[in-house]
């Protein structure tokens, strides 16, 4: 079967799956059309799938878009797991936010976030009880929160002022301020600012709220993390996945950056313990680790805590390993040491003997079964991209996307099987054509094995050539893995009539930690190798590439390596570039050594401070290179960036103009490091491709 007609009978299988009848089946055979950026704009996004305790129930968070107001709606839908055929049922207020739900231990409750009342606080919906009820009404927003084991508390994380005596005076503090005519803010010690937020002073604290007999939490819950100055969970993309409780609810683990360690420099995470009645300070089960400790989950028993841990300190991307605490004992060791893949957030199974998690790997996010005592571990469910997954009643449930197919949920067989149980896109993608990627390996820096992929073009007909879009991951320990991407979209090129090529580079993750080390120090010539040597592979074995008729694009790191490449793979004989994009990307990486929020990145990165090694700063600078810069550059930059600041965008764009290059420069007064406004996602995606439309379009024969 040809790919293209696979993808079609894919489709059409989850649409008579998802019960949408013959005459939509038999409109999804019509000939098809090419996916676009309004589609990818438009598409529902699923996410957080939770088994109900008995395995019965499967509750999710469905995020559309709502074009008018420019932004996401989220809200909570149900679905019976043995039902076939059954459909999912809407069970949260229209016109208001609501995600992240999770069932009570009895699963009779499901409780989720919502600002249905003018904030986000916890409510509740009782099996059988129709309307959905709050449970918290706290003066502050519910950041995240977990149930304990016996359903009568709530531990939750609040962003508060850590010298407050109570939660209404950080509401007050709040009010005052943006009161006052004065607008100057006195900042002590860094962070200053982080992601795309300036400090205020608050902290994501961790409490814990009884559950009263009517369902409602008490009005002032108490703290269990006082006298740590930190945040739990950690910002700006921590979850409850950094907190848990003890089987028996009187305790409760959560990680934190370590006392005193330099937050905008240090990596140095610790596991704490703490009763869950605040009558004693929080224990650090972890300081004997200067590197990151964090995610810790109890055995079943109560016995041992299990977490993850990177070994070397100030490294951000070091493999986090599982290790296992004995809570009674104090020994420890790593449950996994053969295994060569960085763990994420775990769960254990009912008997303790197995710990399940997700990892990068060879191109795929699979997710892996990890036998306790003997540590090795086990692809449980592959095949793209395994999101998030929940277990419960003997089932496994995966959230599962892929280069051609946006998440849907499955529910995994004992065989590694997978049988769809939603299809919560198949209205917006009838009659849509998907290209399926293929994967090729050749060999690059040092001689090893480096893969890539290609997609080809909507509509491709053989014999014919068509331009490229070459697309680089930015991280720059990231991967270029079988996902569904919400800005770099392969499907969007090829809808638009690109091929693409990509390549994990050295310092992509999934191919063992030497690997993903290999990139440190070596920003400039380890990657810019493979991604010559995979260019060159890629034109010798894929004749429908057109090799003069080539764009290089990338964000982040990616923008980095454009830059540079614009100095040092842009002439005839040696880059095939007709033009340019470069979103986010370090210009100077002197400047960025001192400007960045999250120093320890940049400090591990070129060994050092830029006033003890000023040569690993200069070493692959594209701020040096400005003078070899002559192919046509888009330039596109958040004002809301800290990670890479909106001047390092101006700074490149400031030299194409002064040089005579064609350039131009879109920026995003309302955007950090990504692009997440509908309106605004619709328009960087048009600006891209109309710039490579400009300098790629050539007529055809």
């Amino acid at each position: 079967m040809k790919p293209r007609t696979l993808v079609a009978a894919v489709l059409l299988a989850l649409l008579c799956a998802a019960g949408i009848g013959e005459s939509a089946a038999a409109e999804a055979s019509a000939p098809p059309r090419a996916f676009t950026a309004r589609d990818l704009v438009l598409l529902a996004r699923l996410s957080e799938p939770r088994l109900s305790p008995d395995g019965r129930w499967l509750a999710y968070t469905l995020r559309e878009t709502d074009w008018d107001a420019n932004k996401g709606v989220r809200s909570i839908w149900r679905i019976p797991v043995g039902e076939a055929g059954a459909q999912p049922v809407r069970l949260t207020a229209q016109g208001s936010n609501a995600g992240s739900a999770r069932w009570s231990p009895d699963g009779r409750t499901l409780y989720f976030l919502s600002d249905r009342s003018g904030s986000d606080q916890v409510w509740s919906l009782a099996e059988g009880a129709g309307e959905a009820r709050q449970v918290t009404h706290f003066p502050v927003d519910v950041q995240n929160f977990r149930v304990s084991p016996d359903g009568s508390h709530l531990a939750l994380s609040l962003e508060v002022f850590p010298d407050c005596a109570n939660l209404d005076c950080t509401k007050k503090r709040l009010a005052g301020r943006a009161a006052r005519k004065a607008s100057g803010v006195l900042h002590e010690s860094l962070f200053v600012r982080h992601w795309d937020a300036w400090a205020d002073g608050r902290r994501n604290q961790l409490y814990v709220a009884a559950l009263g007999p009517d369902g409602a939490a008490q009005a002032e819950p108490l703290r269990v993390s006082a006298g740590v100055d930190g945040d739990i969970p950690s910002k700006p993309f921590g979850d409850e996945s950094e907190y848990s409780f003890s089987p028996d609810g009187r305790t409760l683990y959560f990680d934190a950056r370590a006392p005193g360690s330099g937050e905008a420099w240090s990596t140095n995470f610790d596991v704490f313990s703490v009763p869950a009645d605040a009558s004693a300070r929080p224990r650090n089960l972890t300081a004997g680790n200067p590197a990151w400790d964090g995610f810790p989950l109890a055995s079943p028993d109560g016995r041992f805590l299990y977490y993850l841990a990177m070994k070397r300190a100030g490294f951000e991307a070091d493999r986090f390993g599982i290790r296992q605490l004995d809570l009674a004992s104090g020994a420890r060791r790593e449950v996994d040491p053969a295994w060569d893949r960085s763990a994420g957030p775990l769960s254990i199974s009912p008997d303790g003997r197995t710990l399940y998690t997700t990892a990068d790997d060879l191109g795929e996010h699979a997710l892996f079964a990890v036998d306790v005592a003997s540590g090795r571990a086990q692809r449980l469910a592959a095949g793209g991209n395994i999101a998030d997954f929940s277990m419960a009643g003997g089932l496994v449930v995966v959230a599962r996307d892929s280069i051609v197919a946006p998440t849907d949920l499955y529910l995994v067989g004992a065989d590694g099987s997978q049988r769809a149980l939603t299809a919560v896109n198949a209205e917006r993608l009838r009659g849509i054509a998907m290209s399926p990627k293929e994967d090729f390996w050749f060999a690059g820096w040092n001689g090893e094995k480096v893969r890539g992929y290609v997609v080809k073009p909507f509509g491709a007909v053989e014999g014919r050539k068509y331009p490229v879009a070459f697309l680089i991951h930015g991280g720059p320990q990231g991967s270029w893995i079988d996902d569904f991407h919400y800005r770099w979209n392969p499907e969007v090129y090829a809808g638009a009539g690109y091929a693409v090529v990509v390549i994990d580079f050295h310092g992509s993750t999934g191919y063992g930690q030497a690997f993903t080390d290999a990139i440190s120090g070596h920003w400039g010539d380890r990657p810019l190798e493979d991604l010559r040597k995979g260019w060159a592979a890629a034109l010798a074995k894929y004749p429908f590439l057109a090799g003069d008729r080539a764009c290089a694009l990338g964000a982040s790191y990616g923008g980095y390596m454009i830059d540079w490449i614009a100095g040092n793979w842009n002439t005839p004989d040696s880059g095939p570039w007709r033009c340019l994009v470069s979103h986010d990307g370090g210009f100077d990486t002197r400047f960025i050594g001192y400007a960045t929020e999250e120093l320890w990145f940049t400090e591990w990165e070129n060994g050092g401070t830029p006033w003890d090694n000023p040569r690993e700063y200069e070493r692959f600078n594209p701020a040096t290179h400005t003078g070899d810069w002559k192919v046509p550059m888009l330039i596109v930059h958040g004002a809301r960036d800290y990670r890479v600041p909106l001047d390092q965008g101006i700074a490149a764009f400031t030299v194409l103009q002064r040089r005579g290059i064609p350039s131009q420069f879109l920026e995003f007064p309302d955007e950090n490091h990504w692009v997440l406004k509908p309106q605004n996602s619709l328009q960087w995606n048009e600006a891209v491709q109309a710039w490579l439309k400009r300098w790629t379009t050539e007529r055809q024969p």
